[in-house]
């Protein structure tokens, strides 16, 4: 199964990356590589090319390489300037979660389409502001739900939609991540808007739930909490009155390293994937036969989710495999889990 639909014709999109720490380098890289793109800006308020030359970081999946950015690229520190170009059609935002929502409304205003790093804002109600804006302007906004595009995980989507090996009764998901020491001293440590693991790195697995198996009833979260009341590990039970049974855990206590895992359980075989086997990461066990690896494609979802907006853009399409509403609805979980970790209390959505 392809993690990179492609339709209609192939037209070029002018792209402007706003923010280039780990995550822009990340979505500069996949523009760059994606002939359906033409990058003709990136903006960051300090840290820009040298020379042309954006220099890679470190983050959870890999270190990025250094990027060189053609004379053609125009550099902006203002994100005003930027949206002032009138050649910028697609805005990549992938600055810190506070400055969503602001920027977002801001290029949605400016007639941009927008790509917009997850979670869309802090709250679900500085979601909804951004989806009202967004309801009511010219260009398409999409949150960046890498995890619907990555390999493996957008073949479950279909294994589960079309019951390929029954019913599912019973899911888990975790991932597990050291702390983050790619954003600014105190940034992921701290009480801080970012909101701990749970709303930065537990949303993937929240999102790709609700993907799967639609929105909750009820949750029930429990976990650990830093000194400054940050949350640094949550497990989560999903309530569904017909099944399955699903949890996810999400963690930056890990002591190094990142990796991410889902088994489900279904009538008549068992799915497991675990990114540590590399290019054997997803399992399929079936009764009374030797387990089977699925053999993925060599690709991330970052560049999946890029290249399913570049379409979008091209051929004039409202983003449909991930829409702002699923953006807002991430939210409105996590919130949830949230509120139910701190008070130990089932929450109701």
């Amino acid at each position: 199964m392809s993690n990179l639909p492609s339709s209609g014709p192939a037209k070029s999109v002018n792209v402007a990356v706003v923010g280039l720490g780990f995550m822009g380098v990340t979505h500069l890289r996949a523009h760059l590589e994606n002939p359906k793109a033409r990058v003709v800006a990136v903006c960051d308020a300090s840290r820009l090319p040298v020379n042309g030359v954006l220099a890679g970081v470190a983050g959870n999946i890999k270190k990025s390489d250094d990027i060189v950015l053609g004379p053609q690229v125009k550099v902006f520190r203002a994100l005003d300037e930027l949206l002032a170009a009138p050649e910028v059609e697609l805005v990549d935002l992938c600055t810190p979660t506070p400055l969503h929502p602001a920027q977002a409304m801001a290029a949605l205003k400016a007639g941009k389409h927008v790509l917009c790093e997850k979670p869309l804002a802090r709250t679900s109600a500085g979601a909804r502001e951004i989806l009202q804006v967004a309801e009511n302007s010219p260009g398409f906004l999409m949150p960046a739900m890498c995890m619907r595009f990555w390999p493996g995980w957008s073949w479950l989507k279909q294994v589960v939609a079309e019951q390929t090996y029954g019913k599912i009764l019973a899911a888990r998901f975790r991932r597990m991540s050291a702390m983050p020491a790619w954003g600014a001293q105190g940034t992921y440590t701290g009480g801080g808007d970012l909101g701990g693991a749970l709303f930065d790195l537990h949303i993937h697995d929240t999102d790709f739930v609700n993907f799967l198996f639609g929105r909750p009833e009820k949750v029930y979260a429990t976990g650990v909490t830093s000194t400054a009341g940050a949350i640094h590990h949550v497990v989560t039970q999903y309530h569904y009155p017909n099944g399955p049974a699903v949890h996810a855990e999400g963690s930056w206590l890990l002591a190094s390293g990142f990796n991410m895992a889902y088994t489900l359980l279904c009538e008549r075989a068992t799915l497991d994937f675990d990114l540590a086997r590399g290019a054997e990461a997803l399992i399929v066990s079936e009764a009374g036969q030797p387990p089977r690896g699925v053999k993925l494609e060599i690709t991330d979802g970052y560049a999946g989710e890029i290249n399913y907006i570049l379409d979008c853009v091209a051929n004039r399409r409202a983003p449909r495999l991930v829409t702002a509403r699923d953006g807002v609805t991430a939210l409105e979980i996590c919130e949830a889990e949230e509120i139910s970790l701190r008070t130990g209390a089932v929450t109701a959505l």
